[in-house]
């Protein structure tokens, strides 16, 4: 899981249905502002505009750790990044989230004494070190870098991961480094894991920089290869409708070490290096084996829950979303069954939220990340989007929690180079 960098707060949910949904800002207004602030602060015009994207996982949670499968896909909400080099071996550093402009000298990069925003900028400069320094021209570099971000913060939906993989471009693209995108998704996660010092598995970096517009991503956690998979929800009437719910995390690490406990004491009692190597076909028998009711439950997740990705990448493989809506749909609502009852790490507002999509006719609702708060998903019509989150508020309003926050979400592309 990772904590969210610096980025646009979720803004106060409004009470009309028509006014529910939250848009992403359109995409050359973000790109003219951030150019308008970095000439603000520095005086000139940037050399580049570089942007990455938040994501959201449709199915395969909390399976990582056990070398699962996941099926991201990036969001239109985005980070954007404009920069320049200098000659001054010298990180200037400006959010629009933040007052002030911070100075960091590139031979000082420590991640001991790294903290706040700015650690996952300067991280991603302190792992892409080495390559910088057998780098003609690049060594002794500086550079200055302005960040506006879009990424809802708070929603587990990435705002970090669009932060890093943003300034990865940004830093590849002007220091001429050549790196492949694979380099970027693991300079991005090294930035945050080993600098920040925040916990990553690598889906968010790996979505953020590899994700293809009209596709999800479907990501092998064991060798971490990935695939990407037709899922082109405008071009058949449909959308992923995103709801924050706004709820507080509350023993938060706990519960995932928790968990991640749980599992490897279920590989353990099979006899398994994960539990992605247990056959889905003999479950029962397997799950005999293990005399613990919680632990049997916790393996009984994961293992179904690959399942369900293989079977979900298999569905889309036969045919359009519209054709398989439906067992789509039914993939999605047994995937948070599951989280709920098994891996028990819903929350009343998760589970209000998803009851209250299907209620309004939503095909599939589940919630995503990794739970204890956050957000969930609802597969819809595009033209019922609305409807169902108005179905969504007006639940939360009679359970008299805070008023959640909807954003409809197509799949878009990953890091690039905006101008």
């Amino acid at each position: 899981m990772t904590h969210d960098a610096v980025t646009t707060p979720a803004p106060d949910a409004p009470s009309g249905a028509a006014a529910l949904l939250s848009a992403a800002p359109e995409r050359a207004a973000a790109v003219r502002r951030v150019r308008e602030l970095f000439e603000e602060t520095f005086g000139a015009a940037p050399e580049g505009v570089f942007s990455a994207p938040g994501r959201v996982n449709i199915i395969g949670e909390h399976v990582d750790y056990q070398d699962g499968l996941c099926l991201p896909m990036a969001i239109p909400h985005r980070c954007f990044v404009a920069a320049s080099r200098t000659d001054t071996g010298i990180l200037r550093l400006r959010s629009a989230q933040a007052e002030g402009t911070e100075e960091i000298a590139v031979a000082d990069l420590d991640p001991s004494a790294a903290g706040g925003w700015t650690a996952y900028v300067a991280g991603v400069v302190w792992a892409l070190g080495d390559v910088i320094a057998r780098t003609d021209g690049a060594r002794g570099a500086g550079l200055d870098i302005v960040v506006d971000g879009y990424v809802p913060l708070g929603a587990g939906l990435s705002s970090s991961a669009s932060l890093e993989c943003a300034v990865a471009q940004a830093v590849d693209s002007l220091l001429g480094l050549g790196t492949t995108p694979l380099e970027r998704v693991q300079a991005s996660i090294r930035a945050e894991t080993e600098f920040a010092g925040a916990s990553t598995g690598g889906l968010d970096q790996s979505a953020s920089v590899l994700c293809e517009e009209g596709h999800a991503l479907l990501l092998d956690c064991r060798d971490v290869s990935t695939r990407p998979v037709p899922w082109d929800l405008a071009g058949q009437g449909l959308a992923l409708l995103i709801t924050d719910t706004r709820a507080e995390h509350s023993h938060v690490d706990g519960e995932y070490v928790a968990r991640r406990r749980d599992s490897e004491t279920a590989a353990r009692l099979l006899e398994v290096p994960t539990l992605r190597d247990v056959d889905a076909a003999g479950l029962e028998d397997h799950l005999a084996r293990i005399e613990d009711p919680v632990i049997r439950r916790r393996a009984r997740h994961v293992i179904t829950e690959i399942e369900r990705v293989r079977e979900f990448d298999r569905v889309l493989a036969s045919g359009s979303v519209r054709e398989n809506v439906v067992e789509l749909g039914a993939l999605l609502n047994a995937s948070h069954d599951s989280l709920r009852e098994d891996y028990e790490v819903t929350v009343p507002q998760l589970d209000v939220a998803v009851d209250a999509a299907r209620a309004a006719g939503a095909h599939g609702a589940r919630m995503t990340g990794g739970g204890f708060g956050g957000s969930t998903i609802a597969l819809v019509e595009a033209d019922a989007a609305e409807a169902v989150a108005a179905a969504i508020a007006a639940a939360f309003a009679e359970h008299g929690f805070t008023a959640p926050v909807f954003f409809l979400a197509l799949p878009s592309a990953g890091a690039g180079i905006d101008a």
